[in-house]
């Protein structure tokens, strides 16, 4: 384990000789979801479900607008802070209830990478894409009704930023 612990550091020094890339983190974290992903294919050949040969187009969107809005829920809401904590730290608010967060930097590779995972949600949509699929595949019905409460949730979050802006330009009108 020590001697891949130092290819692995020599590795990140040759690949950014003048930036800190936690690539031992980021390879438990690749590992984590090859895990996960593995345990999903799994439960699906256990509970021997059918894969659809082709999903759905009506799944594969409400699927990708369910992922948009998990994944920015978990990646930046300020609500969910308390998920990100042992991994970032607040730097400021962002707007609609987001947060911008910065990666703690503690030493630990991993709680880096984790960090980094957490507070992004392009990088977290792969992992909630693999959960919202998986999960349509062992549990379709529960999961099309919460891929449809979040979808609801994301047109409703574009009509508040509409009124908003509708807001906005009626008092630059009265003024």
């Amino acid at each position: 384990m020590t001697e891949l612990k130092a290819k692995v550091t020599r590795l990140g020094r040759a690949y950014a000789p003048y930036e800190y890339r936690p690539l031992g983190g980021y390879l438990v974290a690749m590992g984590a979801y090859a895990g996960v992903t593995a345990m999903i294919a799994g439960l699906v050949k256990a509970t021997r479900r059918p894969v659809p040969e082709r999903p759905a187009t009506v799944d594969v969107v409400l699927l990708a607008v369910a992922t948009h809005k998990l994944s920015r829920l978990l990646s930046k809401d300020a609500v969910t802070s308390p998920l990100r904590a042992p991994f970032t730290r607040y730097a400021r608010p962002i707007g609609s209830g987001e947060v911008m967060e910065e990666v703690r930097d503690s030493g630990s590779s991993t709680r880096h990478a984790v960090g980094e995972l957490l507070s992004c949600p392009f990088c977290l949509a792969v992992w909630v894409a693999t959960g919202l699929t998986g999960g349509l595949v062992l549990a379709p019905r529960l999961t099309r009704l919460v891929a449809t409460a979040l979808t609801a949730v994301t047109a409703s979050d574009f009509m508040q930023l509409a009124y908003a802006k509708a807001q906005q330009a009626a008092e630059r009108n009265e003024e």
